[in-house]
């Protein structure tokens, strides 16, 4: 059997892996593709790196991975000049799935740097000259890489866009990746636990969210955002970053907090609720009943093969029929190795809601001074959202 390091939290399965590969190996053949390249340099947004090899892309360190339809993996990343380590498949207990793994010493804050991937890259990439190179995630891969490649040796090979196929394939979760979002929402539902049990007068909005990461670090997560902030109760309190949370909470305000983790293994959930410093005023009850209600019916619209443009449509016809404002940012979507993934529900998502999709629901609006929404993870099942994977109670949590 092998042996994964014991240094890894939870590790994915090779089985899992293994079926991964012959999931985006079969679609390669489909589309005459001969080799995919990716390259991600956050753990947040880096989910096809983690996807393909469930190693994380971190701290702007770009890891780039160049998987062919043949062939086993090279993995370029930050490291020692010349670094060469070939494993050829046999895992050293980390990498998995491996023929080569090379390392440099690059980073972007010095361009001079720039060519140092793509040149290593290009050495795995070098038996595909003149083929099709699938090219995954562009947004985050760096222009240094794809203008390396397409003006040197590659200049006669065909670049195609190959995120689509990875993400039809990446959005459907598999029974062991839904047992890790499970896991990721009960282990934000104590870290919410435990941050709201610890707010009082006196204690800035950073002090909450670090508790909340606390829990959630003790509890296997390796990385995430914390956002929150507190306000008096007849402003709106929109939850913020680390650079914004200096307010000092005082009695009578209203605090929201976002929890928004990969739990152990690395998928994302994400839990927001708000507490009173006190009691919560009749109007902010009524939003928040409201909120409840605008949920419920996006729920029902999330049924397998329906168009995300028209379940975005519809609810923004209930919202204002409502007299509520429209959502014009983002109110619902995938989550899984990346904190925001696809399917978005918006009018620009080509994607229909397919079974076994990780979806959450995040009805947010300022009404007024009321800031009100709830925020929990739901797995599609055949006719539909199954039941909330969170268990946090879906109420104002008022304290004193």
């Amino acid at each position: 059997m092998e042996q994964l390091s014991e240094r890894l939290q939870t590790p994915i399965s090779t089985a899992e892996l293994d079926r991964r590969w012959a999931a985006v190996r079969s679609a390669m053949e489909r589309d005459k593709i001969d080799v995919l390249l990716m390259q991600n340099n956050s753990d947040q947004m880096g989910g096809y790196v983690k996807y393909f090899t469930d190693l994380p892309a971190t701290n702007g360190y770009p890891l780039t991975v160049v998987f062919p339809r043949d062939d086993l993996m090279t993995l370029v990343s930050q490291g020692p000049f010349g670094g060469v380590h070939n494993l050829n498949g046999n895992s050293d207990g980390v990498r998995r799935g491996v023929k080569q793994w090379l390392t440099t010493p690059s980073y972007a804050s010095c361009h001079y740097t720039a060519s140092y991937d793509p040149e290593l890259a290009s050495q795995a990439l070098a038996p595909y000259a003149g083929g099709t190179i699938g090219l995954v995630g562009t947004y985050q891969m760096s222009f240094a890489m794809v203008d390396y490649l397409q003006k040197g040796r590659f200049s006669n090979t065909r670049f195609v866009d190959a995120s689509d196929l990875v993400d039809r394939i990446k959005v459907i979760k598999s029974a062991e990746e839904q047992d890790l979002v499970r896991r990721a929402a009960a282990m934000q539902d104590g870290a919410m636990r435990a941050a709201f049990a610890a707010i009082e007068p006196g204690l800035r909005d950073r002090d909450i969210a670090a508790i909340a990461q606390s829990y959630s670090q003790r509890h296997g997560s390796e990385h995430g955002i914390y956002l929150c902030a507190s306000m008096p109760a007849d402003k709106p309190a929109q939850f913020a970053g680390h650079h914004y949370q200096n307010r000092v909470i005082k009695e009578g305000d209203v605090f929201t907090l976002l929890v928004e983790d990969a739990g152990p293994g690395g998928m994302y959930t994400e839990l927001g609720r708000t507490a009173v410093v006190g009691k919560a005023s009749q109007q902010l009850k009524d939003e928040f009943a409201f909120t409840l209600e605008a949920r419920k019916f996006n729920l029902g619209l999330l049924k397998p093969g329906t168009p995300c443009k028209e379940i975005f449509a519809a609810y923004n016809d209930f919202m204002r029929k409502n007299g509520r404002p429209e959502e014009k940012r983002l109110h619902c979507h995938g989550q899984g190795y990346d904190l925001v993934e696809r399917p978005l529900i918006r009018n620009d998502e080509p994607m229909a809601i397919e079974k076994d999709m990780n979806i959450v629901v995040h009805p947010t609006y300022i009404r007024g001074p009321m800031f009100s929404w709830v925020c929990d993870n739901y797995l599609i099942g055949a006719d539909g959202p199954g039941e909330r994977l969170h268990r946090f109670p879906e109420a104002l949590t008022e304290l004193g």
